[in-house]
């Protein structure tokens, strides 16, 4: 009985990862937008546990690889996608004072629904990653759960922040639009993203991880929920930054 529960556990952790991302669709339809995306961001939590229980238990199994990414395709992809969408539908209520889709122009439609290249891309992304063996010291594109991370966490912080949500620079349909296609094109790009993962603990072979965990532990410290957008933007600015630096080293080399 206790070889089964071990053998399963991890698997079970994944379908509270898919309960989370089913809840956070409901939320969404329920015009509950920050609670839609604090499920997503618990969500996030329950991905990184099964994949540790499944190190710890050394419980990993052709299913559990393929559950994870139906339950991350839901919880990353297609929850975040209609975060971004409800936000889009907000910026469009605001500017017209009415919604109907009747009443879109052309353009305004295209920008609306802009969102489900969020959920095309992170379904790559998963596809990618599933027949890619070489994937476990770095990443190839931004991770789906970094992706949803910003995402809910960016307009969490809008909605509940007053002043950032009268600026009007981060409601605006264009601005929310050029960020949808950045954030669309890193997740199928092929950039390599650092991992989270110690093989050991010293400095010398882990100081990028050392350094964005000692800043990101500053910037949650200081800022608490509002940084997380800023800790997943650093990540990304740090992958690109040794993605660049790697290859001018190698052009030096040659």
């Amino acid at each position: 009985m206790t070889k089964y529960l071990t053998r399963h556990l991890p698997n079970f952790i994944t379908a509270i990862n898919l309960a989370c991302g089913f809840t956070s669709i409901v939320l969404i339809i329920e015009g509950k937008m920050i609670f839609a995306c604090y499920f997503i961001l618990l969500a996030t939590i329950f991905d990184f546990l099964d994949g540790f229980f499944a190190r710890l238990l050394d419980a990993y199994s052709d299913i559990g690889k393929q559950l994870d990414s139906l339950a991350d395709i839901v919880s990353f992809g297609v929850a975040p996608a209609l975060i971004m969408y409800s936000f889009l539908r907000i910026s469009i209520l605001d500017n017209n004072g009415s919604f109907s889709f009747e009443s879109l122009t052309f353009f305004e439609g295209l920008i609306l629904f802009s969102p489900v290249l969020l959920a095309i891309a992170s379904a790559f992304r998963l596809a990618k990653f599933n027949i890619d063996s070489s994937q476990h010291d770095s990443f190839y594109g931004l991770p789906t759960p970094a992706n949803a991370i910003f995402i809910s966490s960016f307009v969490m912080n809008v909605l509940n922040h007053q002043k950032l949500y009268d600026q009007g620079i981060f409601t605006s349909k264009y601005f929310l639009l050029v960020l949808t296609i950045i954030l669309s094109c890193l997740l199928v790009s092929s950039i390599p993203m650092f991992a989270l993962k110690f093989h050991d603990f010293s400095f010398s072979e882990n100081k990028i991880r050392y350094v964005f965990i000692g800043i990101s532990v500053i910037l949650v410290i200081v800022l608490q929920l509002a940084a997380l957008p800023l800790i997943i933007a650093l990540y990304i600015l740090i992958s690109l930054g040794c993605a660049i630096f790697k290859t001018r080293d190698k052009q030096i080399v040659k």
